[in-house]
């Protein structure tokens, strides 16, 4: 082989050979490397991702068929006034209940007549994590009563409800007394609270149980009042801080609702308790385990459209919809009307926190 071919053969062996990067004395293809922190990458936001079952599911509600085509595990409607059960669905069943709790603690800390303008520090969360840890209310920072009941009704924030428990008198352990004890006064039997956020997932009610709760609530008017405000700012620090619900229906003026909330943790699913007024009548209304980020919003729109395709007569006559009339009033109905923003999805303290 002559010396021109010799050199021409070496420089095609070079061109055709993977370049190495060195680093430490280990040569890599670079090729490789990156290929390797591709699927990496990759791996950690499929683990970020990831959502355990809820209970509900494991326990094999969510195969449940219904008349309304719903996608919450459980739920539950009923005439506020006569106590008529209009729909009724797994509503015995005991699930863990999430930011809903939040109501019992509020109705608690009421039932203790302490001061609403009692100025009381922001704690951080027991229960923090970085899963659930996100929250505008910085640790520290001082708000009334009042302002934090606010916030955690809203806003769903948990340093909020979690200060005024942590403020309660006795503590923590004390409000947890007083919120199981309330719970068997109203006659929630299937119910049971470990803390005040629903962060926990052992904070556990039946769709039956928590209309009680919700009709207890509703003789609040602090409390129907704090729960459907659209929005809210507080002075946290130097600056004044915009909050807002995290029920979008709160913001829809087609619905009249005296008192609601949210809820959200993996186990628990996507929840939502309201009174709301429907088609004449003054309802209240239990979603519980609902799937998918619009999942609890679209149930309450198909629920409400059943209702204002029956006749009042019938409708006060019936204790569950014929199935067929049920399916026929939501089968071709659009879901473009029951979208949530992004503050609905258990962002900074709500929902999920």
């Amino acid at each position: 082989m002559s010396a021109w071919a010799a050199g021409a053969f070496a420089m095609v062996c070079f061109l055709a050979t993977p370049t190495f990067a060195v680093a430490g004395g280990d040569a890599r293809p670079v090729a490789k490397a990156k290929s390797s922190s591709a699927t990496k990458s990759a791996s950690r936001r499929k683990a970020r991702v990831t959502v355990r079952p809820s209970l509900a599911q494991k326990q094999g509600l969510r195969g449940t068929e219904d008349a309304l085509r719903l996608k919450s595990s459980a739920a539950l409607v009923i005439d506020q006034d006569t106590d008529e059960v209009l729909y009724s669905k797994n509503a015995e069943a005991v699930l863990p209940i999430a930011s809903i709790t939040k109501l019992m603690t509020a109705i608690v800390v009421l039932d203790a007549d302490q001061p609403m303008d009692e100025p009381i520090k922001v704690s951080k969360v027991a229960l923090d994590t970085p899963r659930n840890n996100r929250s505008r209310l910085r640790v520290g920072a001082t708000l009334s009563r009042g302002e934090l009941m606010h916030l955690a009704l809203m806003s769903s924030e948990n340093r909020a409800a979690f200060s005024i428990g942590a403020a309660y008198p006795g503590g923590l352990p004390a409000l947890v007394e007083a919120m199981n004890r309330k719970a068997g006064e109203l006659g929630m039997h299937d119910s049971h609270f470990v803390e005040p956020t629903g962060l926990s997932s052992d904070n556990r009610s039946s769709a039956h149980d928590l209309a009680l709760l919700v009709q207890a609530a509703y003789e609040h008017p602090v409390l129907r009042e704090y729960s459907t405000t659209e929005d809210a700012s507080v002075p946290i620090g130097r600056r004044m801080v915009q909050f807002r619900t995290t029920n979008s229906l709160v913001r829809n003026p087609s619905w009249e609702i005296g008192l609601q909330k949210t809820g959200y943790i993996s186990e628990a699913g996507r929840c939502l308790v309201m009174q709301a007024e429907l088609a004449g009548r003054k309802l209240i209304m239990v979603l519980l385990d609902s799937v998918g980020r619009y999942s609890r919003v679209g149930d309450a729109e198909r629920i409400r459209r059943w209702l204002d395709s029956l006749p009042t007569a019938h409708a006060q006559e019936q204790g569950t919809p014929d199935a067929p009339d049920a399916a026929s009033a939501v089968a071709h109905e659009p879901s473009a009307a029951v979208t949530e923003g992004e503050g609905d999805l258990g962002r900074s303290g709500s929902d999920t926190f």
